[in-house]
């Protein structure tokens, strides 16, 4: 029934009437142009261009939007090109159409974003296969198109009309200020925990974000978390007062905290950057030793204090970039890392992927089979608009069982709905080619502001503006009809059959996939430690080896991730979990990413033994998190102090060492994402949890 309901589910907070208006102008002012001059062959090939460019427009920032779009154009250009030379050659066209289609099933490797643009490219060279043109055409018309995808594009960054994650910077500046009257205030035991409210919006804020895996969207999921632990943390040692013979250390303490969640609040709520370490966290660790040395003090309150304080930093650092000028800092420091360390390392994620392991690999072998095999069949039988066939393939077959069965049912109908449609309008509609392009231009408009909310109205737009287009090439509608029925039918029976042979359930390897991630993680890290331990000996081979496991490990489970989302069954606390402890999990590589650029950025020091303990502990946390994502039992207590293993790395050596320095700042936020990945995880694998995750 779930099933059936995501089928026919209309997603409202999809609708963009602005999006809509801009990209139906970018294909109806080609064809304005065109009828205008009374030449309509290029200009249709110039909208053909700007649609298919119209699907990476969206509501991000400038800066990727137009990243995004520009390589669109270039993709949708070189498509064009290619069909359109090697559409004569069937020995030719057969294999560069496979080839295609491999490459466009890897790009799930590196996000849904390329996913896309690799399924656009792959449909425009079907289609232009089957208008095959000599040498020079192909080029000309690889020029329309890229020039009305650059139109397209000019549109959508010249009428973007708000800037992006304010709401999300103002959701979380009101939880942190309700922290900081808190921190003060302290907690009443008959009320609900403090700032339940503002934790509820600023959860319903960031809810949008869930598949935003850019460093922006993870930067505030981060905060989010950090202020859940923080919220934790203050009502804690609220409970300890009067229960700790120096108090009066920690009500100085409470004050610091408060005045700090108060300065982080500011930083977000005001958009201006600032400096991650201010003076309230100097503060804060002076108290924090103060506890530790007095005579009496429980220890408790001392771990909620070392605690607190590695949660504080983490927010401030992460605020301190959640601004426009701070974006700007951040990205100038990761561009400062050598390419090979970068996490978003294009080319280096493909090359993880090479393997059956990977489900993108696999789902990239799939896909090239069966568009392969499409191809072949309609050009054997020589089917008539035969290309319908492998781009229906294309279009339908997903790296996920529900989103391929779902996306069958309602290509299926939508074809044929809009077949029906258009071709009725089509006859009742005046014979000029104004009335044409104002039809076009509706369903566009339809096709754009609502076709995101349900993929059935999507179909059925597209359908109709594909169909108006042939006709106002000189192909009558009737003609076309028939084929594309027989040809969208037998491309979804090939994806659907494929699925049936080599199914994938994501709720059955979600588990699995996030212990892979944690075992190459723990593999990178060992890597790691041993350069620090064993200076004189070259670790060149295993760092790379085991950086480019836990790139395709990490990679595996974003795509998994994304795939459960849309997967009938799945709850929003499922979702709600997962993409808080991939947020934990990304700071936390990110911190090891750190640790091997400090082996290149900094002189070779004696390792300490404090060190050693904290790496088995880290390796030991790691493995027993993965086990129990496996089965195996673990309470919180099972796992080792890594805090109190940090204190003490943190007061051996000489602070003075560059490398002493790196290690120390690096392990904090280790830590930090670490104990914070455990807390999120244990609750989800209690037996009564264990549905959540399939």
């Amino acid at each position: 029934m779930k099933f059936w309901q995501g089928i026919l589910r209309f997603q409202a907070e999809k609708i963009s009437p602005w999006i809509a208006f801009r990209n139906t102008l970018g294909v109806a002012l080609p064809l304005a142009a065109g009828a205008l001059r009374g030449d309509l062959a290029p200009a249709l090939i110039a909208a053909i261009g700007a649609l298919n460019v119209s699907y990476s427009d969206s509501h991000e920032p400038y800066v990727e939007r137009a990243r995004r779009m520009l390589a669109a154009c270039a993709l949708v250009g070189l498509a064009v090109f290619a069909g359109a030379i090697c559409g004569d050659h069937h020995l030719l066209a057969v294999p560069v159409t496979g080839a295609w289609a491999f490459a466009t099933g890897m790009l799930v490797a590196l996000s849904t974003t390329a996913a896309d643009l690799g399924i656009m490219s792959l449909v425009t060279l079907v289609v232009f296969t089957a208008r095959p043109l000599p040498p020079e055409s192909a080029a000309f018309s690889g020029l329309l198109a890229l020039s009305g995808g650059l139109l397209q594009t000019v549109l959508a960054l010249a009428f973007w009309p708000i800037r992006r994650y304010v709401p999300e910077r103002r959701a979380l500046a009101a939880l942190y200020a309700e922290l900081a009257r808190t921190a003060v205030a302290g907690v009443d035991s008959h009320q609900a925990p403090p700032a339940s409210a503002q934790s509820t919006q600023a959860q319903a804020a960031l809810a949008p974000l869930a598949g935003d895996y850019s460093i922006e969207g993870e930067r505030y999921r981060s905060l989010l978390s950090q202020a859940e632990r923080i919220r934790l943390g203050v009502f804690a040692l609220s409970r300890l007062r009067g229960q700790d013979p120096r108090d009066a250390i920690l009500e100085r303490y409470r004050e610091i905290t408060a005045r700090a969640l108060r300065a982080v609040g500011d930083v977000l709520l005001a958009g201006k950057s600032a400096s991650p370490a201010p003076a309230e966290l100097e503060a804060l660790e002076t108290l924090a030793e103060e506890l530790r040395s007095a005579a009496g003090a429980a220890p408790d309150a001392r771990r909620q204090v070392d605690a607190l304080n590695g949660q504080l930093r983490a927010a401030f650092e992460l605020a301190a970039h959640a601004t426009a000028a701070g974006e700007l800092a951040f990205a100038r420091e990761e561009t400062r890392r050598p390419w090979r360390l970068r996490l978003a390392g294009t080319f280096a994620t493909l090359r993880a992927n090479l393997s059956l392991q990977s489900s993108a690999f696999r789902h990239a072998i799939r896909l090239a089979v069966c568009v392969t095999i499409g191809d072949a069949v309609g050009r054997s039988f020589e089917l008539h608009r035969s290309y319908w066939l492998p781009m229906t393939v294309a279009i339908v077959l997903k790296p996920d069982f529900a989103s391929t069965f779902s996306r069958g049912v309602l290509r299926l109908a939508g074809t044929f709905a809009g077949l029906v449609f258009a071709t009725a309008l089509y006859h009742v509609l005046p014979a000029t080619a104004l009335a044409q392009i104002a039809a076009i231009a509706a369903l566009m408009f339809v096709l754009r502001c609502w076709g995101p909310a349900n993929y059935g109205i999507f179909v059925t737009a597209v359908t109709g503006i594909i169909v108006l287009l042939i006709a106002m090439a000189g192909v009558s509608p009737r003609d076309a009809v028939i084929a594309r029925g027989w040809n969208t039918g037998a491309g979804g029976a090939i994806a659907l059959l494929a699925y049936w042979l080599w199914p994938t359930r994501e709720r059955v390897l979600i588990r699995v996939e996030m212990a892979n991630m944690l075992d190459a993680y723990r593999d990178y890290f060992r890597a790691i430690r041993d350069s620090y331990t064993q200076p004189d000996v070259a670790f060149e081979a295993p760092l790379d080896r085991t950086r480019a496991a836990a790139r395709r490990a990490r990679s595996n489970l974003e795509a998994s991730v994304d795939r459960l989302r849309a997967e009938p069954g799945t709850i929003v606390q499922t979702m709600t979990a997962l993409t808080a402890m991939m947020a934990s999990s990304h700071r936390l590589i990110h911190a090891i990413m750190a640790l091997e650029a400090g082996l290149r950025s900094s002189q070779a020091a004696p390792a300490r033994q404090a060190f050693r303990r904290f790496a088995n502990d880290v390796e030991l946390t790691l493995h027993s998190l993965a086990a129990a994502l496996r089965g195996s039992p673990l309470a919180r207590a099972d796992l080792p102090d890594l805090r109190e293993d940090h204190h003490a790395l943190a007061h051996s050596g000489d602070p003075a060492t560059e490398r002493y320095a790196l290690v120390n700042a690096e392990t904090d936020r280790l830590t930090n994402s670490l104990n914070t990945l455990a807390e999120q995880l244990l609750p989800w694998l209690e037996p009564g949890a264990s549905g959540y995750f399939g």
